[in-house]
């Protein structure tokens, strides 16, 4: 089965894999993920967008709620390299670690793997005339940016998230 950019899939390889509990996510898990169905949340917040839009500060609601894009480079967690843990801005759930942030020179945060297998979901994007993976916060449905398969190995992934969208909650031996 062909799959996003051209993607050969083998469906019956990826639910093995999954039911294995593979602990890393490659292309090929996203675009299955993407064709067939998200991992179920640990749990889920659900608020209406009067509630979001008082919690939330307007670029936060922009970006998270209404999937609004961060201009490039601009981002405050951009070039932060601390250790600790990225959270959802919006419910406060653990999104990625810091060890496995990177510079990817695209300009937003970069990551090469979620903290957890069912931390994120995945929805084909064909906004702006381009076939692009959105990733979004499993728990709350908040945009977070995209994931791209031109990471560093071992995944090959990038998960290249709004700095708007998570919180940095540092280590406190740091």
């Amino acid at each position: 089965m062909a799959g996003l950019y051209g993607t050969q899939i083998n469906i019956n390889a990826l639910v093995k894999l999954l039911l294995m509990k593979e602990k890393m996510i490659t292309w090929e898990t996203v675009l299955a993920f993407c064709m067939r169905g998200n991992l179920l949340p640990d749990n889920r917040i659900e608020k209406n967008k009067e509630a979001w839009r008082e919690q939330l500060t307007e670029k936060q609601y922009r970006i998270t709620r209404e999937k609004g894009t961060e201009p490039p480079h601009l981002g405050a967690l951009c070039g932060i390299f601390k250790a600790g843990t990225y959270h959802c801005v919006c419910c406060n759930t653990p999104l990625f670690d810091a060890t496995i942030k990177y510079n990817s020179t695209s300009g937003w945060p970069s990551f090469t793997q979620p903290i957890k297998m069912n931390a994120i979901q995945y929805h084909k994007d064909t906004s702006f005339g381009m076939i692009r993976v959105e990733v979004l916060c499993n728990t709350c449905d908040a945009h977070l940016g995209h994931v791209f398969p031109d990471g560093p190995q071992p995944s090959g992934l990038r998960y290249c998230i709004n700095s708007e969208a998570m919180l940095l909650k540092t280590n406190k031996n740091n």
